[in-house]
């Protein structure tokens, strides 16, 4: 029974067989997934598939790479798609000073805006940080959201800043990769009541997968490695993140 907290399904490679894949998905385990908006037009497609299927749920928000389209009528629009039903989290949201397909200064006034806005909503937001992490930790501080650290790249002393905050740990498939020495040593360290699964498909599928388009029903080889990190079983380990995501976004 696997709740996998964060997918793309809108994403383009689903293209060729989404209907297909997102209709088998139950019978391979997967209860409950969360599928995210990165701007509003794929906010939008994200609420429709969520409408299509009764065991997705969407997430809506303008990614940092997105954040140059960001306006003062977003603040309105985005506001809109949240009071969908369906619609449990706000984001793909926060910095990606790796790649910087938006300036700093506007990631950071959009990441603010949007963590403005789910305080105003009471909604937990989803939180994108890659290479960002002071400026990332100063505006989780000044807003104090409920919501998750998604693909979580930091150190067990960052984890321990966020999990301050109140907010969760997201890990997927990175535990599986060779490199994965960081990524282990948080999940050891997160207490069990603060940690969710998920893949980020399409991307970061995990060994023996790596390089190969993800899904949701991946998301036991993270969490295998993860139990293993622990020393618990893997199926206690899945129950309770399952539990975990459906406290945080209330299902």
């Amino acid at each position: 029974m696997i709740f996998d907290t964060h997918a793309h399904y809108t994403d383009r490679r689903f293209d060729p067989d989404r209907d297909a894949l997102l209709a088998s998905l139950p019978g391979r385990g997967v209860s409950l997934a969360l599928t995210c908006g990165d701007s509003l037009r794929e906010s939008r497609r994200a609420l429709a598939l969520a409408e299509q299927y009764d065991y997705i749920f969407a997430a809506c928000g303008v990614h940092p790479h997105e954040a140059k389209q960001w306006s003062v009528a977003s603040v309105q629009e985005l506001r809109e798609l949240l009071r969908h039903p369906k619609c449990v989290a706000l984001g793909e949201i926060g910095l990606d000073y790796h790649y910087d397909f938006s300036p700093r200064d506007v990631q950071r006034a959009c990441f603010a805006a949007q963590l403005a806005l789910a305080k105003e909503m009471d909604m937990p937001v989803i939180v994108h940080d890659r290479e960002a992490h002071e400026d990332t930790l100063k505006l989780l501080r000044a807003f104090r959201p409920r919501g998750v650290m998604h693909c979580f790249s930091g150190s067990v002393a960052f984890a321990g800043e966020i999990l301050a905050l109140g907010m969760y740990i997201g890990l997927g498939g990175a535990v599986t990769f060779r490199n994965a020495r960081k990524p282990l040593e948080v999940a050891a360290a997160v207490p069990p009541e603060r940690l969710l699964l998920e893949t980020d498909a399409p991307y970061m599928a995990p060994v023996p997968f790596r390089g190969q388009r993800c899904d949701s029903a991946h998301i036991r080889y993270a969490a295998e490695r993860i139990a293993q990190a622990r020393g618990v079983d893997p199926q206690e380990l899945t129950d309770r993140c399952n539990q975990n995501g459906r406290e945080l976004f209330q299902l």
